[in-house]
């Protein structure tokens, strides 16, 4: 059995030879299909029953299983995630494995597709650091993203003196559920 330290960078190269072999649409079915609806099939269906709780009980669960350092906030209206320390991204970053342009394209890749089918959109920044920020809200609230420490306090991680590292592009999603729909900001 391959341990979660050694998939992750299996699973960075997957990433890039998928692209290299079909494109960047095989590699966002490959997402959508291998992930959102066949290993994560189950996230769809506590999402889709019970909204923002049950984003809260998946993420509550599944993030605390994976390790590194995040912290959830909910509201009736807003599940938020504010990822400190990606674990998958900084093993990839600590052993100096990137074969994938943008492995964290992964996540909105499988969760976009999952959300949009609960009816949910997705505002998303991350800084290819192993950092990210989140907030999923129902399709029909045409809300804004919050303002850094509005709604998570300072357990934002928008707050980081190390969020916007110098000559680093934060990759930005507004209202999206597509990894093909980013835009990204050089700083």
């Amino acid at each position: 059995m391959i341990g979660v330290y050694d998939f992750n960078g299996h699973y960075e190269w997957t990433f890039a030879w998928l692209e290299a072999e079909g494109g960047a649409p095989f590699l966002r079915e490959y997402w959508d299909v291998a992930i959102h609806q066949d290993s994560q099939s189950h996230a769809v269906e506590v999402i889709r029953q019970k909204g923002i709780a049950g984003m809260a009980e998946y993420w509550g669960h599944t993030l605390n299983q994976e390790g590194g350092t995040h912290s959830t906030t909910a509201t009736e209206s807003v599940f938020r995630i504010d990822m400190h320390d990606c674990p998958s991204k900084g093993f990839l970053i600590r052993n100096q494995l990137q074969q994938h342009h943008d492995y964290c394209d992964h996540c909105l890749g499988w969760i976009g597709p999952m959300l949009k089918r609960a009816g949910f959109v997705i505002d998303h920044q991350h800084n290819h650091c192993g950092q990210c920020w989140w907030e999923m809200r129902h399709a029909t609230d045409a809300a804004p993203p919050s303002r850094p420490g509005e709604l998570a306090g300072q357990r934002d991680v928008r707050l980081r003196p190390d969020w916007k590292p110098e000559g680093a592009a934060l990759d930005t999603y507004s209202r999206a559920n597509d990894p093909a729909s980013k835009h990204s900001q050089q700083q």
